[in-house]
Parts: C-alpha cells; structure tokens; sequence
C-alpha cells in the first residue's frame, strides 16, 4: 500500500462533510482563536458547490444571505477546527454546482430549490374504503 493511499484511509475518520449535498442548508460549527480565547462560530447557509470530493483537498462552498449582502465560506472538508455539522434543511436539486444563485434574491431561490418532505405512508384497510364509498353514496 502506497503513502497515499494510507493517508486517505486515515482521512475518512475525520470527514465531517460526508452526506452532505448541494443544495442542502447545514449549519457549521467552527472553533476560533482570538488572542487566547477560543470561541465557537457557527455558519448558516445552502451549499452550493461541493469540488474533489472525499479527497484530501476536497472542499465544500456554503452560502447565505447576511442583512441583504451575499457571503460564501469555503470550508476545506478535512479542516480541524470544525466542530460539528448539523443538516437544517433538505432540498432537491437538478445542479450540481449552484453557482446561478449567487444573481438570485431569496424569493426566486424558494421558487428554483424543492423542499424535501417527509413522506408519510397510510395504510388504509378494505373495511375502511368500502365504509367511506357507502358515505359518499348515501349523501
């Protein structure tokens, strides 16, 4: 087994990026020195662009919207001053790259990006049809 692939297998513990889609909105929790304070700085936003993968430079674009004013984080995937990643909200999309919505205001990325919904499966029994078929023909 060469270097490199020993260094990727020992990059996958680590990868807290995993699951993550574009089109997806997660929130980043990121540590921060300041002097010799440490705080944790969390980032809200859709990702838009996911490039190289599970790879060792492998990156992930998130974006949001702060008081009118677009800003973009590139988070190295690998980086170690990420605390946690937690999934906000689930989204379908037809791209892979997102970068279109950079020109976008809020209300047309709502209207472009289809909000996953939790599909709920019903059961319903033969007893229950028939008896809802008898209501609607005695009315």
């Amino acid at each position: 087994m060469n270097s490199i692939n020993k260094f990727q297998s020992t990059l996958d513990t680590n990868n807290k990026f995993a699951t993550i889609k574009p089109g997806w909105t997660i929130r980043v929790n990121q540590r921060i020195k300041e002097g010799e304070k440490t705080r944790v700085q969390a980032f809200e936003g859709m990702v838009i662009a996911r490039k190289h993968g599970s790879e060792a430079g492998g990156t992930i674009t998130v974006r949001k919207v702060s008081d009118g004013i677009g800003v973009e984080k590139t988070f190295p995937i690998y980086l170690p001053s990420i605390e946690s990643v937690k999934i906000v909200r689930k989204a379908k999309v037809r791209r892979a790259k997102l970068y279109f919505l950079r020109d976008k205001t809020n209300k047309e990325i709502r209207k472009k990006i289809r909000t996953e919904q939790p599909k709920v499966i019903t059961k319903v029994s033969k007893k229950k049809k028939e008896e809802a078929k008898e209501e609607t023909a005695s009315q």
